[in-house]
């Protein structure tokens, strides 16, 4: 599973991308990027980021209605050198493999943090919650006004 990223460049312009993740103990989504990228200049320069989880195309009975949860969040570089930065790259390291040994290493990549604010989880047709609140453990179905007792998506 990968975490599909929406930033914006300094004149605007969106951008769409990709890149492997860790969820934290805290809920954040953490991502080691490279310089290269254009989504790494876009996350260290904006305040806010959307990212995407979705459903597997050749897993879904309904490409219209595709299982989705979409936060918008707000990016913060993880500083190399911290006791913060090498848990975290261990983690992905658990989590992705070899290539992570490889890249921390690589001075051009960046390890951000993206703390989720709120979200919307699609689960079908006409089944569709928002997310938010303390912990983001509020959902309510996007039709009616009261709060409804939802499952949080699993990530």
């Amino acid at each position: 599973l990968t975490l599909i990223l929406a930033t914006t460049n300094a004149f605007g312009e969106p951008l769409s991308s990709y890149a492997p993740f860790i969820e934290d103990e805290t809920g954040c989504f953490c991502i080691f990027v490279s310089e290269l990228a254009g989504h790494t200049a876009n996350l260290a320069r904006n305040a806010l980021v959307s990212i995407l989880f979705i459903e597997d195309e050749a897993s879904s009975s309904q490409l219209f209605a595709r299982k989705r949860v979409t936060y918008s969040g707000t990016p913060a570089e993880v500083q190399r050198g911290t006791t913060e930065f090498e848990y975290l790259i261990d983690q992905m390291a658990k989590k992705h493999g070899q290539i992570v040994e490889v890249l921390r290493n690589l001075e051009d990549f960046h390890l951000f943090r993206i703390s989720p604010q709120q979200g919307i989880y699609v689960r079908g047709f006409g089944e569709a919650f928002r997310i938010g609140g303390e912990a983001l453990r509020e959902i309510d179905h996007l039709r009616e006004k009261g709060h409804r007792s939802e499952p949080s998506p699993s990530i």
